[in-house]
């Protein structure tokens, strides 16, 4: 009577992708790490066919051959990202020691933060690649020797100086 009072009934179809809950007390195989960073879910894998009413078999890689193919479905979990996305390579900037260059694209906003002693100006700085409510607040001297060109315009904010 209590038991089923939260279940949702979980359905997929043949061709769904979903991701493969892996638990780490079982110890039967392991997965990319050990300890508090291993990833909760694996995958995604897409469904061959279903097996009776809370079974689906999916189509696993090479690499885990010696794992059942079927599994029951509290230990799958549907796949919301689309698997077909793909970032075209020149957009991607990456420096001599393969890390991700980010860029900044526009100045927003201008503000002084106020201490005690002393006033610290910050700037707002849009950055490529990034939607605009993750800009984020800089300081204004980094990005003037860094990016010199994006104080070329007017900044907003700035006339109340």
């Amino acid at each position: 009577m209590y038991a089923n009072k939260r279940r949702k009934p979980l359905e997929f179809q043949v061709g769904d992708m979903v991701m493969l809950k892996i638990s780490s007390w079982k110890g039967v195989v392991r997965f990319v790490k050990k300890g508090k960073l291993k990833p909760r879910f694996v995958g995604p894998f897409a469904i061959i066919k279903r097996v009776g009413e809370v079974a689906y078999k999916l189509e696993l890689p090479e690499s885990m051959r010696g794992i059942h193919p079927t599994f029951h479905v509290s230990n799958l979990k549907k796949c919301l990202a689309k698997c077909d996305i793909v970032v075209p390579l020149e957009d991607i900037h990456v420096d001599e020691k393969i890390s991700y260059v980010e860029e900044p694209v526009a100045i927003l906003d201008r503000k002084v933060k106020k201490l005690r002693n002393k006033e610290i100006p910050l700037v707002k700085v849009q950055w490529k690649f990034h939607k605009e409510h993750e800009a984020t607040w800089e300081l204004e001297s980094d990005i003037k020797s860094q990016y010199p060109s994006l104080f070329s315009e007017e900044i907003p904010g700035s006339e109340s100086l």
